[in-house]
């Protein structure tokens, strides 16, 4: 039988050639098409039933946000269908310095901003799941996971996070086009204040109604600019210190440029505004006050701390019901319970330690 002078194959060999090709080609889009929805349905993290999605993973892209499992699925539809199909607050998280989505196990996704997280780390606290996500309730509400690129120098992580607050004011908008009605707080901690600052003021006012900042890392004009301005204007801000992180405000403030000579970071407190609050989460008074209100939260152990606000037994009950029934916790409450002025800073590192002194005639009861 002749052979074609172009293939150089039999004319017989020629069908069967092009079912192989056809059949390869549509098995590796079989393939491409199985990755692109595992790796969808691991982003949304559907728990129990299909129709609720608790947990969207979302990054801080080149061009705009974009889904963690990558730009082969479309960002629209799946924000879309989580909010469509869920009742509930949107609560957005997003980490601070030194993490970045796909770092391996320093990816958020693996770690803070997980219902369960890969990282076997001590500081791996599953956020979502504090808040009161995962647990396939149709009212439990919808969190996204923000992550963006904290890697690198201070310096850089730093003007990432300005860049990443446009990213995140982006994706606000296209969550308020969707589902315009339903609340939406931001919690936030280290350079994520810096994010959730860097949105506000490019938002217009009531698109978000309350925002978490834990031991955040910015400069009070800063702070008082982003809230003087959009979204910062309305939203009502807690602003979550602690004497522990004094370490690391100290750091900032000689490490990166104030736009003000003598700023001061978040944790000397946030400019005094009615929608305001500073809130010193290792003052006994603070303890004292939210114990009454009925959220116990154990007193800090160490002196140094950057992760103690998210970490420390019972803040997460805490900051649970400051997003879930902010009508339950409104601020003049809230300040009308806590110490009006915060401790020094240093006053943790510096204070004398308070050695036990075994009394005479006493013992020490079993435990």
């Amino acid at each position: 039988m002749a052979r074609n002078p172009v293939t150089n194959r039999h004319a017989a060999d020629l069908p069967l050639a092009a079912w192989r090709v056809n059949t390869v080609s549509c098995l590796l889009h079989f393939i491409q098409e199985t990755v692109v929805v595992v790796l969808y349905l691991e982003a949304t993290r559907c728990s129990g039933d299909s129709s609720i999605m608790p947990l969207l993973h979302i990054n801080s892209g080149p061009d705009g946000p974009v889904l963690h499992a990558g730009p082969a699925t479309p960002l629209g539809p799946a924000l879309a269908q989580a909010l469509r199909h869920g009742h509930g607050p949107v609560v957005i998280m997003t980490h601070g310095y030194k993490f970045a989505p796909g770092h391996g196990l320093d990816c958020p996704h693996q770690h803070i901003l997980s219902l369960d997280p890969a990282c076997r780390s001590w500081k791996a606290m599953s956020w979502p799941r504090g808040l009161g996500f995962g647990a396939g309730q149709h009212d439990e509400g919808t969190a996204i996971a923000f992550g963006w690129p904290g890697r690198g120098t201070i310096w850089q992580a730093y003007r990432q996070a300005e860049i990443a607050g446009a990213t995140l004011a982006r994706l606000i908008g296209m969550i308020a086009r969707i589902a315009p009605d339903r609340p939406l707080h931001l919690l936030a901690h280290s350079l994520g204040a810096r994010v959730v600052l860097g949105a506000l003021k490019r938002l217009p006012e009531g698109r978000v109604a309350r925002a978490i900042l834990l031991s955040g890392a910015e400069f009070g004009s800063r702070a008082a600019e982003a809230l003087s301005r959009g979204a910062g204007r309305s939203a009502e801000i807690i602003n979550v210190t602690s004497r522990e992180n004094d370490l690391f405000d100290f750091l900032l403030e000689r490490l990166v440029a104030p736009p003000v000579h003598g700023d001061r970071s978040l944790g000397h407190g946030l400019p005094a505004m009615p929608k305001t609050l500073t809130l010193q989460l290792d003052h006994p008074d603070t303890l004292t006050a939210l114990a009454r209100a009925g959220f116990e939260i154990e007193p800090p152990k160490a002196r140094i701390c950057h992760w103690s606000s998210y970490l420390r037994p019972g803040v997460f009950p805490f900051y649970r019901a400051l997003l879930r029934a902010p009508e339950a916790l409104p601020l003049p409450q809230l300040r009308a319970a806590l110490p009006a002025e915060p401790e020094p800073r240093w006053s943790r590192i510096l204070r004398p330690p308070c050695p036990e002194i075994a009394l005479p005639g006493w013992r020490r009861s079993a435990t």
